[in-house]
């Protein structure tokens, strides 16, 4: 069983994070997550569509724009193992791994009256597990000291080309670095994507936009020793583990009905159980649905709230201890049964949080500079999979048994930009 938790604990660092979206944040910039995470089908502000869908950067009015900013990002993760014939318990513990800090910055600059270049980067995942000296009831290690960080960003150069005062297409490519450590050391990889994209303007009173993102393929090099987990053991070589960031597609709406006020509503579509890594681990399709508005009082401020929702990628089961998935090794392969990759999912990894609520404001101070803020809320999901745990629980005496697995998340997160437009 020790070996098995181990294993747990080592792997839950090779997934991405925060857990909101699967382990995608539902936006990067204050004023698109103020407002649910829009941003396909109508224009929330220039630098926040590099990323979201950079044909929106057409609308600029301003020649230049400059964005430096942050997300004060704060989990409460939860877990908990039972294992009721043996009256065993983990007991309840909280990860404390709960404060991260995620930066972003970006640059737009009008090259013509059709041409808009940006450049952002974003840091879009990145999280980490700390169960260290958590004990259970039995005064041992609850997750066999659990600790686990990865670190996401990517890089975004962009061009939007307006066709005419209607239809702007546009073009990115999605550089991406990401240090992983699955507790026998860091791995960093480097990685290459693209996005296009197009936005529908139909005299600043409706819009619509749509924006496909391919996939991210992330290869780490030398990261875990997998043989570790066959009954030939460790053979000190250290392997490569593929993690790809999916493919995503999106499309959106907008309005501005009344004088001041803009709402606007997004779909996704995250194709998660065909990402590599993610597949392994029985991650589920998303679609996430965010809905936002912006209403200006006065000229200077603008207030802005919305929701999102997207159902957990990972899901419920009714485990029976078989065979789920092999690892390649120099060994032959490292096989995971069905409840070592729910203990991967939940105790190492649960992203699982569904609705979100947010608030947000903007105030311009000057013709050249203002502030956005925004506030997140990922209310308290709770997923929980019970049955036969062999891989868990085979090594025990009389093994395997019946036994549960649940986690809990809730979030709360805190935005931060500073824009100066010229």
């Amino acid at each position: 069983m020790r070996k098995a938790l181990l294993l747990g604990a080592l792997f839950s660092s090779a997934t991405l994070t925060f857990a909101t979206n699967g382990d995608n944040l539902i936006g990067l910039t204050p004023a698109s997550r103020g407002m649910g995470g829009i941003g396909v089908g109508m224009p929330v502000g220039p630098v926040d569509s590099i990323f979201r869908n950079p044909a929106w950067m057409s609308v600029m009015e301003n020649k230049f724009t400059v964005q430096f900013g942050g997300i004060l990002f704060m989990p409460k993760v939860k877990a908990k193992m039972d294992i009721p014939a043996v009256g065993y318990s983990t007991g309840e513990h909280k990860s404390k791994a709960d404060t991260f800090v995620v930066p972003e910055i970006g640059i737009v600059h009008r090259i013509s009256d059709r041409l808009v270049f940006g450049i952002g980067a974003f840091g879009v995942s990145g999280m980490g597990v700390d169960y260290r000296n958590v004990k259970d009831p039995m005064n041992q290690p609850a997750f066999q000291n659990m600790h686990t960080t990865f670190q996401f960003m990517r890089i975004i150069p962009a061009v939007a080309f307006q066709v005419n005062e209607m239809i702007t297409v546009s073009g990115a490519l999605h550089g991406a670095w990401g240090s992983l450590d699955m507790g026998q050391g860091q791995s960093q990889a480097l990685g290459l994507g693209a996005q296009v994209g197009a936005s529908l303007n139909f005299g600043d009173f409706l819009y619509g936009g749509i924006t496909y993102q391919t996939s991210v393929p992330m290869t780490y090099k030398r990261v875990f020793d997998f043989d570790c987990y066959t009954m030939g053991g460790c053979d000190g070589t250290f392997e490569d583990f593929k993690l790809e960031q999916p493919q995503e597609f999106a499309i959106g709406l907008g309005a501005a009905p009344l004088d001041g006020l803009k709402v606007g509503i997004d779909a996704r579509w995250i194709n998660w159980k065909d990402a590599k890594g993610y597949k392994k681990f029985g991650w589920k399709d998303q679609w996430v649905i965010a809905i936002g508005a912006e209403y200006k009082p006065i000229e200077k401020l603008s207030l802005r709230a919305g929701y999102n929702y997207g159902k957990s990628p990972i899901r419920s089961k009714n485990l029976t201890g078989a065979p789920a998935e092999t690892f390649s090794s120099s060994g032959g392969g490292a096989v995971f049964t069905d409840d070592m990759i729910a203990f991967f999912n939940l105790v190492g990894f649960p992203a699982i949080t569904e609705q979100h609520i947010s608030l947000g404001a903007g105030y311009e101070f000057t013709k050249t500079f203002s502030v956005d803020v925004s506030y997140v809320h990922a209310f308290n999901k709770k997923v929980e999979s019970s049955g036969l745990c062999a891989g868990l629980t085979g090594g025990m005496m009389g093994g395997p048994y019946n036994c549960s697995i649940s986690a809990k998340n809730a979030q709360d997160s805190i935005s931060v930009g500073l824009n100066w437009r010229f």
